[in-house]
C-alpha cells in the first residue's frame, strides 16, 4: 500500500485545485486566449506538445467484485512539422497501475503496464467545412512489469481520428485495431477495436464539458468493454505554464464479468509545454 501513496498525494492536489482557493491562486492569462487553448486541447492531432497525466479509478473487478484498480497513463504528445503541408503528431501512453484482488488469489500488483504509441500523419490546415483528421499506425509495446499488467504480445494495426470544431463544440472520433504478431505463445491472441466518439464545449472561460465512450471490443473473447465518462475541465496557469486541470465520472455500461461496474472516477492534468519541433 505504501507505493499508492505518491498516487494519493497526487489526487488530493488535483483535488484542492480544483477548488475555488486553488483556482483563484492561479495567474490566469486573458480569457479569450485561454479558451483559445483549451478548444485545442480537446483536438487530439493539434499542434500542442503536451504531457497529460490521467488518474483512473475503477472497483468491483473480478468474478466476487472484490478487486479495484487506480491507473496512471502518462500520455505525453508530440508534433513534428514534416513540411508545410503536414505534421506527424505522436501520442504515447504509459500507464503505471495499482491493482488488487482483480482474480481470486491474485494479491496486488504495481508497476508499468504495455507502451502503446500513436503516429497521426495529419495536414498542416483543415479540409473544407473545418473537417481535421489524422490516420497512421499504432504500436504496442509489452513492457510490463508483471504479466496481471500486460498482454506479453507484440501488437499492432491501423489508427485514425476524424473531428470537425464548430464555433465552441468539438465533436469527433477516434479509433484504431491492433492485432498480435508476436510474443509469449501461451497467453491469449490480441484482436481489439477500440472506438472513442466524443463531444466536448468550450465557455467563453476556458471550462470545457466533455462526455466520450471509450468502447473496447475483445474480438477473441466477443466481449465489449463500455465506460460513459463526463468531465469538466479548466485551464490555469502554473507561473506561465497553461495546465488544464480536468475531474470526471464515468459509469461501466458494460463490461466482461471480470471487468469493472458501476462508477468510475477520473482526474488529470494536461501540461502544455512550449513547441520545439
Amino acid at each position: 500500500m505504501r507505493d499508492s501513496i505518491p498516487i494519493f498525494a497526487f489526487l488530493l492536489a488535483l483535488l484542492v485545485a480544483f477548488t475555488p482557493a486553488g483556482l483563484a491562486l492561479a495567474e490566469n492569462a486573458p480569457g479569450g486566449s485561454d479558451a483559445e487553448l483549451a478548444q485545442e486541447l480537446t483536438n487530439p492531432v493539434a499542434e500542442l506538445m503536451t504531457i497529460p497525466i490521467q488518474m483512473t479509478y475503477d472497483h468491483d473487478i473480478g468474478l466476487q467484485d472484490d478487486g479495484w484498480r487506480l491507473q496512471t497513463n502518462l500520455q505525453p504528445v508530440i508534433p513534428f512539422n514534416l513540411n508545410d503541408d503536414w505534421n506527424l503528431i505522436t501520442r504515447t501512453i504509459l500507464p503505471i497501475t495499482y491493482q488488487d484482488e482483480i482474480a481470486p488469489g491474485s494479491g496486488s500488483q504495481f508497476g508499468l503496464g504495455d507502451l502503446s504509441l500513436s503516429l497521426f500523419f495529419s495536414p498542416d490546415d483543415p479540409a473544407p467545412g473545418g473537417f481535421i483528421w489524422g490516420v497512421g499506425p499504432i504500436l504496442m509495446l509489452p513492457i510490463a512489469t508483471d504479466d496481471l499488467l500486460g498482454s506479453e504480445k507484440w501488437s499492432a494495426g491501423p489508427a485514425m481520428v476524424a473531428l470537425t470544431m464548430r464555433g465552441s463544440w468539438t465533436i469527433g472520433m477516434l479509433a484504431n485495431h491492433n492485432w498480435s504478431y508476436a510474443g509469449d505463445s501461451d497467453r491469449r491472441d490480441v484482436n481489439v477495436s477500440f472506438l472513442q466518439p466524443f463531444v466536448a464545449f468550450t465557455t467563453p472561460t476556458a471550462y470545457t464539458i466533455a462526455f466520450q465512450l471509450e468502447s473496447t471490443y475483445d474480438w477473441e473473447a466477443e466481449q465489449w468493454s463500455v465506460p460513459i465518462t463526463a468531465s469538466l475541465a479548466k485551464i490555469v496557469h502554473m507561473g506561465k505554464l497553461p495546465v488544464s486541470l480536468q475531474a470526471g465520472v464515468g459509469y461501466w455500461a458494460d463490461s466482461p464479468d471480470t471487468g469493472p461496474e458501476g462508477f468510475r472516477f477520473r482526474l488529470q492534468a494536461n501540461f502544455v509545454l512550449p513547441k520545439f519541433f
